[in-house]
């Protein structure tokens, strides 16, 4: 077992007597992206927070790289670049001039400086915007230019809170673009986001915050797996084939309407196969099938927002 590029244990943060983080446990391998997701007040910007030493922690253990979040703060800080929810660009600055401040506040030299200003202009896309005031940028630019002041310094692992938000929908997906490029170069990325279908698409796993705990942790399919919901549909031609199916699969839901039947499933290939032969062994045809798995929504819905849980729980669904 390789070790753990951000490594928690028992994190907990309180503000007098509101406890923010619960004993949070998270392990992120390095060169992947794992997604905090979660309600608003969660914990999720606090979580970044202490990791990146802004806040420092009441209770438990941190590393990033190995260096100790408490005890080795600058030492973490030379691991790390951090974009906040909200853009930390200079508007009286070009996009140049600011990733050139943000070089020399790096103690970078000043040629190194220019030329590393030079790649992430290129990366970015910014190099026809680079001398214009940063009052022609449009949101999706300004992001773009605040996670190039992020990579000065290239760091090996990045804090996105919440990067795209406010973002449409094609800055938000250049973004998610920007963001895969870097894992690809060995990256390790720790995203929050509001944005479901952000963590779908980005995330290795995810860890599922509310009320300061996680609640629920693995990857995209497998916390999917997690929620009840899934189905076969299944349509028939006449109602004397679907009358026959929903005597072989009692366990079905007919709609008399659609002359469909709802059989409840994993979405796995072994449970249609199952089905499919059932209904071919009886030879009733069916007309045409589709399956449908929970979501994302359905997994933050489910499992945020309630005081009842009684634990986290791991991808196989059993709470600990």
């Amino acid at each position: 077992m390789t070790t753990p590029a951000i490594d928690v244990h028992g994190l907990r943060k309180c503000y007098g007597k509101q406890v923010v983080l619960d004993d949070v446990d998270l392990s992120v391998q390095a060169g992947t992206v794992t997604a905090l997701l979660g309600p608003n007040g969660a914990g999720k910007t606090t979580t970044v927070h202490v990791l990146s030493t802004l806040l420092r922690p009441d209770a438990g253990t941190a590393f990033v790289n190995g260096c100790d979040i408490v005890r080795d703060q600058a030492g973490v800080r030379t691991q790390i670049g951090l974009t906040g929810q909200f853009s930390a660009v200079d508007s009286l600055l070009t996009g140049e001039e600011n990733l050139m401040l943000m070089a020399r506040l790096r103690h970078l030299r000043p040629k190194r400086s220019k030329a590393r200003v030079a790649e992430l202009l290129d990366q970015f896309d910014l190099v026809d915007a680079a001398r214009k005031p940063l009052a022609t940028y449009s949101g999706g630019m300004q992001r773009r230019l605040d996670l190039a002041m992020t990579l000065v310094q290239a760091p090996s692992v990045i804090f996105l809170d919440e990067p795209t938000a406010g973002l449409d929908p094609r800055s938000r997906r250049t973004m998610w673009d920007i963001v895969r490029g870097l894992v690809m170069e060995g990256t390790t990325v720790l995203l929050t986001t509001q944005y479901l279908n952000e963590a779908d698409h980005l995330a290795d796993r995810i860890a599922v915050l509310d009320g300061g705990r996680i609640v629920a942790e693995g990857t995209p399919n497998e916390l999917k797996r997690l929620v009840p919901g899934g189905h076969i549909r299944l349509r028939f031609g006449d109602a004397i084939a679907l009358d026959a199916a929903a005597r072989l699969l009692d366990e079905s839901t007919r709609d008399d309407v659609d002359l469909a039947l709802i059989v409840p499933s994993d979405g796995g290939v072994g449970a249609l196969r199952s089905v499919l032969d059932r209904l071919e062994t009886a030879k009733v045809e069916v007309a045409d099938l589709s399956i449908h798995t929970p979501d994302l929504d359905d997994v933050f819905f489910a499992l945020t927002g309630t005081k009842t849980q009684a634990g986290p729980v791991d991808a196989k669904g059993m709470k600990s």
